[in-house]
């Protein structure tokens, strides 16, 4: 795999113009919040729930929905249809990361940026300003980012027009009504109870109507991170139950739709050690397989997505002792156990997320998600794998944004970061979390 550089001397440029002000995507209120309550030009300062608000492109604050017109002049080679259109278009076939170009999140690479200036040893700041440089997953978790695809999509395809190369922007499909039904950290802003399903399909709606403008640029989509895993061990949390046939449709109508403008998907598998136990993966197969039966195939499924967000090892050296009893204790394994059960022509293919996984063997218990103390950066994105099932090392979630708060007296507090094992004075899910960032700088492996 190819990634491309925007070079570190064009970072200057996304950071704030003015001090007092919240750069793009830096947050400017919310109750407790006690910085910065205006935005730099060209953003507007949203309301994203009551706890936190976020500086977003002007256009992106506006409540008009995309234009579902075609204006792309690109050559593009997959063909759409209209939402509502459960038609698909022709598989890519092979590894769809080969030759491509991965397109640098201009998200991220502010966060990023923004993060160096608050860096005072000079060794730490270089190593974390490469960060930028790495292609990560854009997450479309509110609705309010989803016209900032259409504003990335125009880029690459001028980058692609004006380099003669191939470019790749990879997204993250996350807008569950209940989302993560057994945590409280990530709660989304659509409820079951209240239009739910229809705001997830206007969600998915407005994404396709931005994608099918730019018909020349390829996008990878990972599909709701942690839904269906959920829906294998999670019954019995009465949220979860309520939600099981929510998600089912939702996560189909993303399917149908997508492929329709030929997206590339991969669904969200969990990790090792979540569905990797021998008791959970034959029920985790049968969901996988009959979920893509039932949606009708959709040719731009391709697989499964595992680990995002998460800790674990692509290979471990050796089991880390919290693994203990689970003869899949590494996401290779995991992936080599799960393969073969997948049936009904479900495609076996995966990308694997190593954006955290760079110090092994650190968690008390291997459930522990929330910010964990000493985790470090990873392997880098790579399409050498070394295995025929997997297309890519990949880095999904965005090193920094934090996983939850451990300020117990927020609502969306989970107990799991509050554990000896999470990293202290975390922010709320989402928001930039300086500290962790810089551990995972200094710890990342192979170091940057």
């Amino acid at each position: 795999m190819k990634i491309t550089s925007t070079g570190l001397l064009a970072l200057s440029s996304l950071l704030p113009l003015a001090l007092g002000q919240s750069q793009l995507y830096g947050q400017c209120g919310g109750i407790g919040w006690s910085g910065a309550t205006t935005c730099v030009s060209g953003a507007t300062c949203t309301v994203v729930n009551a706890y936190y608000s976020q500086c977003l492109p002007s256009s992106a604050s506006s409540s008009t929905p995309p234009p579902t017109s075609t204006s792309s002049t690109g050559t593009g080679t997959t063909t759409s249809s209209a939402p509502g259109s459960t038609g698909t278009t022709t598989p890519v076939a092979g590894n769809p990361f080969e030759g491509y170009e991965i397109y640098l999140s201009p998200y991220y690479a502010n966060e990023v940026a923004n993060a160096v200036t608050q860096i005072s040893d000079p060794t730490t700041a270089a190593a974390a300003a490469t960060v930028a440089n790495i292609p990560t997953f854009i997450w479309l978790d509110q609705v309010a980012k989803v016209p900032s695809l259409g504003t990335y999509l125009a880029d690459a395809s001028s980058k692609q027009q004006s380099e003669g190369k191939n470019y790749l922007v990879q997204i993250v499909v996350y807008d569950l009504p209940d989302r993560d039904c057994a945590a409280l950290a990530s709660n989304g802003e659509f409820s079951i109870a209240d239009n739910g399903e229809a705001d997830y399909h206007n969600y998915i709606d407005q994404i396709v109507a931005q994608i099918k403008q730019y018909p020349d640029v390829r996008v990878v989509a990972v599909i709701e991170p942690d839904s269906l895993a959920n829906l294998v061990t999670n019954l019995s949390v009465p949220k979860c139950a309520n939600a099981q046939t929510t998600y089912l449709e939702c996560v189909t109508y993303a399917m149908q739709q997508l492929s329709a403008v030929g997206v590339i998907m991969y669904l969200d598998a969990g990790h090792a050690g979540w569905l990797g136990w021998p008791a959970n993966l034959s029920p985790a197969a049968q969901l996988f397989t009959s979920l893509y039966s039932n949606a009708g195939s959709p040719s731009g499924v391709r697989g499964l997505a595992t680990n995002v967000a998460n800790y674990n090892a692509l290979v471990a050296t050796t089991p880390d002792p919290i693994t203990q009893g689970d003869p899949n204790y590494d996401e290779m394994l995991y992936i080599e156990a799960l393969a073969p059960m997948l049936g009904s022509g479900f495609p076996a293919h995966f990308i694997v997320d190593q954006g955290r996984s760079g110090v092994q063997d650190i968690r008390q218990q291997w459930g522990d998600w929330c910010n964990v103390l000493g985790a470090g950066f990873g392997t880098r994105p790579t399409t050498n794998t070394g295995s025929s099932l997997i297309d890519s090392i990949v880095w999904v979630k965005p090193g920094g944004e934090c996983d939850g708060t451990s300020n117990t007296s927020s609502p969306r507090y989970d107990a799991h970061c509050g554990l000896p094992d999470a990293t202290p004075n975390a922010p709320e899910a989402g928001t930039w979390f300086q500290a962790y960032f810089e551990t995972l700088v200094e710890k990342a492996n192979p170091p940057l």
